[in-house]
């Protein structure tokens, strides 16, 4: 099996206070792997590592290794904007931008420099057809974002990563704020998204781990404890 991450000996520190414990696992590729444990174990603190978003919290410092793909990615030459394109993210509340559906989407590529319009809208119907949302948008494009529903938002999110090319997606309890049926075509989306991509999600729901997860951290007062 072909390990996407591999983390060794990672410690997480706010200040003096630690909040991982000598944390070492691998991710493999094209799986769902899902962090679970009580609130305030770790989990978001980990995921948050992995495309280095811990950097902006004030007083955050990272001990051990995270590699990428055999790269290290505390390495003092990486390139921290390729690294977040290539490691998309999702969060527990949809946060689509008061622009237009397509221009959510579309935000990202402009913003690493594709300028053809052809181009970019073939990536952005690509983005939000893998992201199980085109057939019910396809007609208000160009209506804003801030309409959609919590489920169709969460999923434009999903859509807005996917348009970056990423190789794993993050995701953040992205369910925690939908409702049941939205939760279950979250759920769905991700079982075909990995076929694609590697998936890496906290959750706090148990069943939610167990129907979708291939593998299970159980993380608990900022140790790995099992997983499997």
């Amino acid at each position: 099996m072909e390990h996407v991450y591999e983390v060794r000996n990672l410690y997480l520190y706010y200040d003096q206070i630690r909040a991982l414990n000598n944390v070492s696992l691998d991710i493999v590729k094209n799986q769902v792997t899902a962090l679970i444990g009580p609130s305030g174990c770790g989990k978001t603190s980990f995921l948050r590592i992995l495309n280095r978003l811990s950097d902006f919290v004030p007083g955050c410092r990272v001990e051990g290794s995270v590699k990428i793909m055999g790269e290290n990615i505390y390495a003092p030459m990486t390139d921290i904007f390729d690294l977040r394109r290539r490691v998309g993210m999702v969060f527990q509340k949809p946060n689509p931008f008061p622009m237009s559906i397509f221009d959510n989407v579309a935000y990202g590529p402009r913003c690493h420099g594709l300028k053809d319009k052809h181009e970019l809208k073939e990536l952005v119907v690509e983005s939000l057809k893998r992201a199980a949302l085109y057939d019910e948008v396809k007609d208000r494009l160009n209506k804003s974002a801030l309409e959609l529903s919590g489920g169709q938002q969460q999923r434009l999110c999903i859509a807005r990563a996917l348009a970056m090319k990423p190789e794993v997606l993050l995701m953040d309890e992205p369910t925690s704020a939908l409702d049941p049926i939205a939760t279950a075509k979250v759920e769905e989306l991700i079982q075909e998204l990995k076929k694609d991509y590697t998936i890496i999600i906290v959750t706090h729901s148990m069943q939610q781990a167990a129907r979708i997860s291939d593998t299970t951290a159980f993380f608990l007062m900022g140790e790995l404890i099992e997983m499997g």
